[in-house]
């Protein structure tokens, strides 16, 4: 049939019969059209914006955090400030005193979930943590041991030092004490390493959420000691450590002449299980995340011992550090003071306890610690002879292997 051919009224019907079609048709159509804007526009939030924001990560690394996990008169404070001497860390000393001082009444194991968090919440510069701990008008100067951090003593926590300062801490508590508890929060934020010295973790399965948390890149040196050494210094800070030991193993087995052998068991049995963790038995996200130092390697080769810590945390060891550290580890102060850093010959005072604790004592805590020291390389003595004339070499060789080849070489002493 031809259109022309066509009356009008079929032709009127026949276009009202097309509108309907075609405006569906124009409507599917912009819909495409639409969809194909989308598909677009996802493809460029997808593949371009994600570029220009690693693009500015890159720019800006991510802070490094450590952990120097280790126990009570092992050396730690030392070790902390190897680390809190640095420029470029932001450093705390036992943050997780707060949480024992508040909750007292509870076991080391309870708390250790409260500790984790609040030590989380410190490497992420976010000191609200501490509002469940300390009194609501707090300054910095409430702080446990605020002025053995550098961060704490130079800007922008207190303008009277440089950063790149050695800052003692009887200078700094002297001059820094007056500034806000925000401050420390301030600078923590400035810093691209976040350090905290911690003996209040006895498994280091409960770090495991920290080092599998993508806010977080954690690495742990986990620092022990000859148990002799850590067992004769325990013996002059009895007081001090009081608290903290009814905690360790309870009231009633910190008391009495057993108590002190009581608190060094737990202790010794946590490096064991630390160590085991951390190196024998490690998990994937463990790999270069761990890092095991005994004290007495780092009186014997500070420098050396300094440098390693380094490398594993991602700082440069500078000559102004080199020198602090050769000078604070080769002094002639014998360390009598407690919690005291101060110069001193490092090596010497290591190994008091030879001539300090009667061989009586020495057998006691042998007895209490001997896993932890086969399993740490600290050899146990037999005679009062062997006490106080076995070589280092032989007394501290890694392993058994190694102290027979010694022993073969007559090294002793």
């Amino acid at each position: 049939m031809m259109w022309s051919s066509l009356s009008d009224s079929s032709r009127s019907s026949l276009c009202s019969a097309c509108q309907p079609r075609s405006l569906a048709i124009m409507v599917k159509s912009r819909r495409v059209q639409l969809l194909l804007i989308l598909v677009v526009l996802s493809f460029l939030l997808i593949h371009f914006l994600p570029c220009s924001n690693d693009a500015h990560m890159e720019g800006k690394p991510s802070p490094v955090h450590i952990l120097i996990l280790s126990s009570w008169r092992s050396g730690s404070s030392f070790t902390g400030q190897i680390f809190s001497q640095h420029p470029s860390v932001f450093y705390l000393m036992e943050p997780a005193w707060h949480v024992w001082v508040k909750m007292y009444q509870s076991s080391a194991k309870v708390l250790h979930m409260a500790v984790r968090d609040l030590v989380r919440s410190v490497f992420l510069c976010d000191m609200s943590v501490f509002d469940a701990y300390m009194s609501s008008q707090k300054k910095k100067s409430d702080l446990f041991q605020w002025e053995t951090s550098r961060a704490l003593c130079s800007p922008p926590a207190c303008d009277s030092f440089r950063r790149s300062d050695i800052i003692t801490a009887d200078n700094c508590k002297t001059i820094c004490g007056k500034y806000p508890f925000s401050k420390v929060e301030e600078a923590c934020k400035t810093y691209s390493h976040v350090a905290i010295k911690e003996v209040r973790f006895f498994d280091l399965k409960v770090l495991y959420p920290l080092l599998t948390d993508p806010s977080l890149n954690l690495k742990i040196i986990h620092l022990v000691r000859d148990p002799r050494a850590v067992f004769r210094s325990r013996e002059n800070t009895v007081q001090e450590l009081k608290h903290d030991s009814n905690i360790v193993v309870g009231f009633q087995k910190a008391k009495g002449e057993m108590g002190p052998y009581n608190t060094m068991q737990v202790i010794c049995k946590s490096h064991v299980e630390i160590y085991k963790a951390g190196s024998q038995a490690a998990p994937s996200f463990l790999k270069d995340r761990y890092l095991l130092v005994r004290y007495e390697d780092i009186v014997r080769d500070p420098l050396a011992r300094a440098a390693e810590m380094y490398r594993f945390a991602e700082l440069h060891f500078t000559p102004e550090l080199q020198k602090w550290v050769h000078n604070i580890t080769h002094g002639k102060g014998d360390g009598a003071r407690a919690f005291d850093i101060g110069s001193r010959d490092a090596l010497r005072v290591s190994q008091a306890w030879r001539n300090a604790l009667p061989f009586q004592k020495i057998e006691k805590v042998q007895n209490v610690c001997k896993d932890a020291m086969d399993l740490l390389g600290y050899r146990l003595v037999q005679t009062e002879e062997e006490q106080k004339n076995m070589s280092l070499d032989l007394l501290f060789a890694q392993n058994s292997s190694e102290y027979q080849i010694l022993k073969a070489e007559k090294l002793v002493s």
